[in-house]
């Protein structure tokens, strides 16, 4: 039987912002004090927005996924449909935004299928990967100033093996991915039987 946690909670004795440059940079240094008395100087934190990925998957039972450059590795790799919950959004809304506004597919059914945090460790954050089934694509893709986003389709197929080989690099992306193939069977449609 798993043991319930109990809420170690750390005291923060001082607070101060470092550095707040808009939505993308804000970043804070605590000193705190943990449950055994002693007392860390200085603890940085990341305060991030939430987010949220999108595992699409096509009436055909294809996935909608992207390829863009990430400049911080300096590399392009593939990726979920994924970006920033907006003020006043639910993490659905912001789902169904992002994968509307970077890939033109919509419809289908939608549910919540993962919650992460990116790392609990310094990020205040929450990763929200909804799954939905039977999209399609109703518009064109209507990408923003700063992106530069290809899209793809690939057979359940072609992302396991993106998977095994490395290419999908994104853990908050690949993490859901790995679940999604445990939870279902092999062959989901005839059409990926002979992709």
């Amino acid at each position: 039987m798993i043991p319930k946690l109990e809420n170690r909670k750390w005291k923060v004795l001082k607070s101060e912002t470092l550095l707040n440059k808009g939505t993308w940079m804000h970043l804070r240094q605590d000193r705190v004090q943990l449950p055994s008395g002693s007392i860390v100087p200085e603890w940085f934190v990341l305060e991030f927005p939430d987010w949220v990925n999108v595992i699409a998957i096509t009436k055909n039972g294809d996935f909608v996924m992207e390829d863009q450059y990430r400049h911080a590795l300096g590399e392009t790799h593939f990726e979920l449909v994924a970006g920033v919950i907006d003020e006043g959004e639910t993490p659905l809304e912001a789902a169904r935004r992002e994968l509307s506004e970077e890939t033109g597919f919509g419809g289908g059914e939608w549910s919540l299928f993962m919650q992460l945090s990116p790392n609990p460790t310094n990020h205040t954050n929450w990763s929200y990967t909804f799954l939905a089934t039977g999209v399609e694509r109703l518009q064109k893709q209507h990408q923003e100033p700063t992106e530069d986003i290809n899209i793809d389709i690939f057979s359940r197929n072609e992302v396991l093996e993106l998977l095994h080989t490395g290419q999908i690099v994104q853990a908050l992306h690949a993490a859901p991915l790995w679940k999604y193939f445990a939870m279902t069977p092999r062959i989901l449609t005839k059409t990926n039987e002979t992709r």
